[in-house]
This record gives C-alpha cells, sequence and structure tokens, in this order.
C-alpha cells in the first residue's frame, strides 16, 4: 500500500483562510465559511492524499504578457530551489475556491486559498514570508 502524504497548511494559507472568513462575514454569509473548512477536510485534503498530482499543473496556463512570462521564470527558479519538480506546483479547483498546493518529499503543502471573487495568489507576499521563517 503507498505511503500517506501528509498534508500541512503554511502560514500563508492560514492567513488566506482568516481573510476569506473576514469577507464572507462581511457579505453576511458566516456559514459558507464552514462549508468551506468542512470540504477542505472532508473532501479536499484526502483527494490530496491519496491523489497529489490530481491539480492542474499551475505553470503550464498560457500567458499573455511578457511581465507574466518573467514573473514565471522567477516563480519557477524559486520553486526549484524547494522541490525536485518545478512543475509541481499545482491548483485545486473547488465550487468556489481555488487552492494552490505544491508536494515536497512526503508532505503536500497548502500554500494559498482564493475565493473565486478574490483577485489573485499574492506569491511576492508568500515568498518573503517563507524567507523571513526560514
Amino acid at each position: 500500500m503507498p505511503k500517506t502524504l501528509v498534508v500541512k497548511f503554511t502560514a500563508n494559507f492560514e492567513r488566506n483562510l482568516a481573510e476569506i472568513e473576514q469577507f464572507l462575514s462581511a457579505s453576511d454569509a458566516a456559514g459558507a465559511y464552514d462549508d468551506l473548512l468542512d470540504e477542505l477536510v472532508d473532501t479536499v485534503i484526502p483527494n490530496l492524499e491519496r491523489f497529489p498530482s490530481m491539480g492542474q499543473n499551475f505553470l503550464s496556463r498560457l500567458v499573455g504578457s511578457q511581465e507574466t512570462s518573467e514573473a514565471l521564470v522567477v516563480l519557477r527558479n524559486k520553486l526549484a530551489a524547494l522541490v525536485a519538480d518545478p512543475d509541481g506546483l499545482r491548483e485545486y479547483v473547488m465550487q468556489n475556491y481555488l487552492v494552490l498546493y505544491a508536494q515536497i518529499r512526503d508532505n503536500i503543502y497548502l500554500l494559498s486559498v482564493r475565493h473565486h471573487r478574490q483577485l489573485s495568489f499574492d506569491f511576492e507576499s508568500h515568498w518573503i514570508s517563507q524567507s523571513q521563517a526560514q
């Protein structure tokens, strides 16, 4: 039987959850936050433990600008320092959320989560917080 991977939350992921909770509370949709947590625990985490490559390769997206192309080169280089497969940055698409994650050895790190109404993943602040933690 294959070894089960361990799913871990990063500090950035936890901050994102707090932001989503505030966003949903301000929108009088506090129950939706509980639904998100339930889906993470009951579906997303078990799926990723068993099928870590199930998410779409985040870096395989077509880009529409030179700035984005250059940013992806920088991101790939940073990932190469952490993971054997820099294409291992993946996104798990939920009904109302996108979860960004990466497998590093026997762990799956949940890097970021965004409600579909939120703008984008904030890579720069993630890298800053990661470098401060080291």
